[in-house]
């Protein structure tokens, strides 16, 4: 009989998966976004990437060593931000700025808060909102082969129309990362594939910005999409709002967490004064993930009830 039973410490469901190799997933799945970035916007935008990386994974190394914690740079958490913000950066930003991004994402958002699986909020996206407050005209200030304009999304909500093909297969002004549809696609379609990440919250915060769109800005399909391919929500969707720490760990609750984002991103964009409003979006339903947990975790198989 003792041999058939095991007694050993928790956890008692054991995996595979590493962090370093679900975040070089992540990585490889960014690289599409990534080449077709620096195709489009030359080599500034190479550098853009290079630098934020660099400077998000020697803060952490830094930080780590002066306060005698271990030191986890070889988990590829810090790269994976750096490369989340330096996409979300115009390509032609002087390079001290996304620096300053990363090492305030790593530092303050990160490493103060305990390190990764502590932080409250995505370092990426509270990084690069950081950027947007400390500096709006350069981070506003998009261009592409040399002309310098409004994005898709401003140019919807002037009234304008818009280029549904050129915003699916990325030749319009943006960040680095977030103007080809297809390439974030293929990197989406690789996590999926992967299992890195579940389809509950992409489709629900797409499907809740879609439904948002029509019901209370036009119902003409052709500004629908344009809502869906601009404004960096595919990037968002499924490379931002799916981090593992940021976002619930409940079936129910990633559902409720997409439909809370496609809901703020509508407000934002819709009824704010800016085109734009993935990045505040995830940052404040990140805080509100808690209590989404709070209310969709399932109750424990045989918990004692209240004594009468």
């Amino acid at each position: 009989m003792n041999k058939l039973l095991n007694v050993s410490a928790s956890p008692h469901v054991r995996s595979a998966e590493t962090t370093q190799r679900i975040m070089l997933d992540v990585c490889i799945a960014m690289l599409p976004a990534a080449a077709f970035g620096v195709f489009q916007f030359g080599l500034h935008a190479l550098l853009v990437l290079v630098f934020t990386v660099a400077a998000c994974v020697l803060s952490e190394y830094a930080y780590e060593t002066i306060a005698g914690r271990a030191i986890t740079v070889k988990d590829l958490s810090a790269v994976v931000t750096g490369l989340i913000l330096a996409l979300n950066m115009p390509a032609g930003i002087p390079l001290w700025i996304p620096v300053l991004g990363g090492i305030f994402a790593i530092v303050v958002v990160k490493q103060l808060y305990g390190g990764i699986g502590q932080n409250f909020m995505n370092p990426a996206l509270a990084g690069r909102c950081f950027l947007l407050i400390s500096f709006a005209g350069k981070m506003s200030n998009f261009a592409l082969d040399g002309w310098t304009g409004p994005t898709p999304l401003a140019q919807l909500k002037e009234g304008a129309s818009v280029d549904l093909a050129a915003m699916f297969l990325g030749k319009i002004p943006g960040t680095i990362g977030e103007v080809s549809v297809v390439a974030l696609l293929i990197g989406a379609a690789y996590m999926v594939y992967r299992k890195v990440i579940s389809l509950r919250i992409p489709v629900a915060y797409i499907l809740t910005v879609a439904v948002f769109a029509f019901l209370f800005g036009k119902q003409d399909m052709s500004y629908v999409l344009a809502h869906i391919c601009g404004g960096g929500l595919i990037f968002g969707a499924f490379f931002m709002a799916t981090d593992y720490v940021t976002s619930p760990i409940t079936p129910n609750g990633q559902i409720i967490f997409g439909i809370l984002l496609g809901v703020l991103t509508g407000l934002f964009r819709i009824f704010g004064g800016s085109a734009e409003g993935v990045s505040y979006a995830i940052i404040i339903s990140n805080m509100l993930v808690p209590l989404i947990e709070r209310f969709t975790l399932p109750k424990a198989f045989g918990k004692e009830g209240k004594q009468s």
